[in-house]
């Protein structure tokens, strides 16, 4: 078959299907982004989330030995909700990132690529192919760049002109010669506001992030959240939207294309005391379809407590208190006993000196006492 006649075909399908951009690129090396990547291992920038071996990263024909080329798909996710709920006192709300909201976007992505894999099987049988989103070897912004789907922001995101930095990412090696498409110019300019905004300065220069200091990144951990953060992540649950939604190619960008990923307002935005208490198959039941519930319910919970820690919710000291008292994950005892100093609440010194008498681990006493030492603040 014609090559160009099956890209025509390729597009006019993927747009049948779902897909709001479709764009090609060579299987060459990625050799900008492999002098990125080193640099960003040597500062110690990387998250530890995405693939370690750089040579995989860049090297497209490692991971398909006859690869020609890289279709790249954009889907737009929604940047506003319908109906958001208000919190208020003693029923604070905490947010989870747009990214978030609705269905999972690896199980909407991967669907996708699984449809264009079985249109070119029957249109080539044998065609070799091999798909990605995410949490694949290939960087997803490298390759949507490279194949035109956007420019790279100076806020490391992928921006359109359709959709603005709000798309999901994937991408397919395969072995037939696409013709590729041109990269897009950096629109950007001299604006900088999502460099100047960010909570804890993460974004380093134009397109370069340390993500450790990202409070995306940090919402994500399993551990103590590092005292630094925690005056910065606010009522953010899971994710950070800031260097997106102060972007002014984001403005007026809704998104409402897909059923899948329309949010659930009581789900992306939900109450933050009944987190406090939810059971592993509660959450599972209730969150476990959404991207941001891929670290189990522990991260939540915790950033829940400093969320309500934020709001300074007299309210929540009871389920503080108990949470303190009977908790068996120490990091949850320790920030809820963090919390509680925070809110300072007429009983808190008393109940962090009685759990100061009983409590054994050592990371949990360190927290006690700085929250005693809130108090006293």
């Amino acid at each position: 078959m014609n090559v160009l006649a099956l890209q025509k075909q390729l597009v006019d399908y993927a747009a049948q299907i779902g897909v709001d951009k479709i764009g090609f690129t060579t299987a060459a090396p990625f050799v900008d982004l492999k002098q990125k990547l080193k640099r960003q291992q040597q500062l110690n920038y990387q998250s530890g989330f995405e693939e370690s071996n750089i040579e995989l990263r860049t090297e497209p024909t490692l991971l398909l030995e006859e690869a020609e080329s890289i279709i790249a798909i954009a889907i737009a996710y929604p940047s506003r909700m319908e109906a958001a709920p208000s919190g208020k006192k003693g029923e604070r709300r905490g947010i989870f990132c747009r990214a978030s909201w609705g269905t999972d976007y690896h199980t909407v992505l991967r669907e996708k690529l699984s449809l264009i894999e079985a249109f070119l099987e029957e249109k080539l049988p044998g065609v070799k192919m091999r798909s990605m989103v995410d949490t694949g070897e290939l960087s997803d912004r490298a390759v949507a760049e490279r194949a035109g789907i956007g420019w790279s922001g100076k806020n490391c995101s992928i921006i359109t002109p359709e959709f603005g930095s709000y798309v999901y990412l994937g991408e397919m090696i395969t072995n037939i010669p696409f013709e590729p498409d041109e990269q897009m110019e950096d629109q950007c300019g001299e604006c900088r506001l999502c460099i100047d905004v960010c909570p804890t300065g993460a974004i380093v220069q134009a397109g370069q992030l340390n993500s450790h200091k990202c409070v995306a990144f940090q919402t994500q951990t399993k551990g103590f959240l590092p005292d630094e953060f925690r005056e910065k992540i606010g009522n953010r649950i899971y994710g950070c939207d800031t260097c997106q939604t102060v972007c002014p190619k984001n403005k007026g960008k809704k998104n409402w294309l897909h059923e899948a990923f329309k949010p659930e307002p009581e789900l992306v935005k939900p109450l933050l005391k009944p987190l406090l208490q939810i059971s592993n198959k509660e959450f599972k039941s209730q969150f476990g379809y959404m991207s941001g519930s891929w670290r189990g319910k522990k991260p939540i919970q915790r950033n829940a407590i400093i969320a309500l820690a934020h709001f300074k919710e007299v309210d929540a000291m009871p389920e503080l208190v108990e949470l303190l008292q009977k908790d068996e994950r120490p990091m949850i005892r320790g920030t809820a006993a963090w919390a509680i100093g925070k809110i300072g609440a007429e009983e808190a010194e008393n109940v962090l000196l009685q759990a100061q008498q009983k409590e054994q681990d050592e990371d949990v006493l360190k927290e006690i006492e700085k929250g005693l030492m809130l108090i006293e603040s």
